[in-house]
Parts: structure tokens; C-alpha cells; sequence
């Protein structure tokens, strides 16, 4: 399933959400560039999507969620990827 939270952090002029898998990153990949997402989008477990990208990523069937959501979907399904433990 992929979910998405509502825009909320402004960065460049924008406002971003997170769009997020609980199967895999594939499937993540996929549903992202069906939205126009480009892959530079993608930050270690999610992509950073400008919120007019948020109605096309609901109307193609993610579910909207809380932030808090989107990372309790990520550490339940073992995607997490925190940024202390990235390098």
C-alpha cells in the first residue's frame, strides 16, 4: 500500500509531503513515477513530493495518513531508514 501525509514542510518555494510504501521499495519507485515523481525525489525511505502532486498520488489510491502514520507504516514493515544510520 503507499501512503501519503499531508503537505506540510516548505523547502524551495514549495510545500512537501512524504509518499511512502509498506511493501517495498519497488512498489514506491513505481507508483512514484506514475505521478511524475522524479527520482531525485527519493530521500532514503520516502519521496518528497510537491503538494500538487499530493490529489494525483490519492486519486491513483494512496491512502492519506498522519506523519506520525507514515512512520509507524515504514517501521512495521522494516523500510525505516532513520538518517543516523545512513551514511
Amino acid at each position: 500500500m503507499i501512503y501519503v501525509d499531508q503537505p506540510r514542510w516548505p523547502a524551495h518555494g514549495r510545500v512537501w509531503a512524504h509518499l511512502v510504501s509498506d511493501v517495498s521499495f519497488a512498489e514506491l519507485h513505481a507508483f512514484a513515477e506514475l505521478i511524475g515523481a522524479p527520482r531525485r525525489g527519493f530521500d532514503r525511505d520516502h519521496y518528497d513530493i510537491p503538494s500538487v502532486r499530493v490529489p494525483w498520488a490519492i486519486w491513483l489510491g494512496a491512502r492519506p495518513v498522519s506523519s506520525r502514520e507514515i512512520a509507524a507504516r515504514l517501521r512495521a514493515a522494516g523500510l525505516r531508514r532513520p538518517k543516523h544510520l545512513t551514511r
